[in-house]
């Protein structure tokens, strides 16, 4: 039987919202030994939300503890000399001022990773500012490319700030970071910014402004939806379908699949693109969704059904992968076939914890 990849590491993650989460799934679902450490109802009542917590806080025991409370406070102490790493997303400051900040649990265990992530960074004009995720995006330049030309930016969830631009920015830290103790034994900070993490995304799209192949004029662009090969389309049931002819091959089975003559449609015509984006959305919102799935399926033209939140897990890839779960995401990436886990352990008193990760005496 194959071992996760991560098995053997032990990572204390502080309770938050939104991307430290997210991270303490990922790193979970990839074998790390994840303690979720949670207000405990001693603390007074709980500031964190639950949403989600099905799905984002699978895998791992939450461990009920008051970061107030001096035998508490031991025992935190006593996993963190265990831990490998640290992962938190209070805003900057908060953990100095409750007695956890990075030189009090790394001077407790040197080889320590200690993973922050915050929207605005840890320092800056901003680090103290409260904001959610499309308020860091905002900053970022990333915002303002998205959505229509004639409306206001379209928040893109918050895949793009919190998760991509954070959560992953983090989990990528992270494991660099791990990697380097084993050559040097000392930890690290690692300072995941939404801001700084959504930008890198963007660096594309920077490297094609430099090279005037991209404009600010939110959907002109190739990628933006200015394209009309590269964009959703309505149909006649009210359903969308997806189309991305990149390429100038699979451009052509998309107009032989639409019955246009190449002649008539020359693909990089930029001045033709609002024209030919009418005569395509004319000809989808002749059929029903799924008609022009079926239509295009096993062809070149890049055509898809945009499915919903509800259809994704019945598709028959995503089942024939086992992409989701009992209707939620299954973890990812995968490694040598190996079957994923999911699994929702119940709470783990502090002694427990500490029991279990060795050498920690209850307190």
């Amino acid at each position: 039987m194959h071992m996760k990849p991560l098995n053997g590491l032990r990572i204390l993650e502080f309770d938050g919202l939104g991307p430290v989460t997210f991270a303490g799934m990922m790193l979970a679902d990839m074998g790390a030994e994840v303690l979720r450490l949670t207000r405990s109802d001693a603390a007074g009542p709980a500031v964190f939300s639950e949403v989600g917590g099905a799905v984002l806080h699978r895998n791992r025991a939450a461990v009920p503890v008051d970061l107030k409370s001096a035998s508490d406070r031991r025992g935190v102490l006593s996993l963190v000399e265990s831990a490998d790493a640290v992962i938190e997303g209070f805003r900057p400051g908060v953990m100095e001022r409750l007695g956890y900040g990075p030189a009090d649990l790394l001077g407790r265990n040197p080889a320590l990773v200690f993973g922050r992530i915050t929207g605005w960074g840890q320092s800056g004009p901003l680090a103290q500012a409260v904001g959610h995720d499309l308020n860091y995006i905002g900053l970022t330049g990333l915002l303002h490319a998205m959505g229509s030309p004639d409306r206001p930016p379209t928040p893109p969830l918050n895949l793009v700030g919190d998760y991509g631009g954070g959560a992953m920015m983090l989990v990528v830290g992270v494991l660099a970071a791990l990697l380097e103790v084993r050559t040097t034994g000392r930890g690290r900070v690692v300072d995941a910014a939404m801001t700084d993490g959504t930008a890198l995304l963007g660096g594309l799209f920077h490297a094609l402004r430099a090279q005037g192949l991209w404009n600010d004029r939110r959907g002109s662009n190739l990628l933006d939806g200015g394209a009309p090969f590269y964009r959703c389309y309505i149909c006649r049931d009210g359903g969308y379908v997806a189309v991305a002819a990149l390429e100038p091959r699979f451009y052509l089975a998309l107009l032989s699949g639409l019955g246009i003559d190449p002649a008539e449609a020359p693909q990089y015509d930029t001045f033709a693109w609002p024209d030919l984006h009418l005569r395509f959305a004319a000809l989808f919102a002749a059929r029903n969704r799924d008609d022009w799935a079926e239509h295009f399926a096993g062809t070149e033209a890049c055509v898809t059904p945009v499915l919903s939140l509800g259809e994704a897990p019945a598709h028959p890839h995503n089942q024939a992968r086992g992409t989701f779960e009992d209707g939620a995401p299954a973890p990812a990436p995968r490694f040598d076939d190996q079957p994923s886990t999911v699994a929702n352990p119940p709470p783990l008193p502090l002694d427990a914890a500490m029991l279990r990760w060795g050498g920690c005496e209850p307190r």
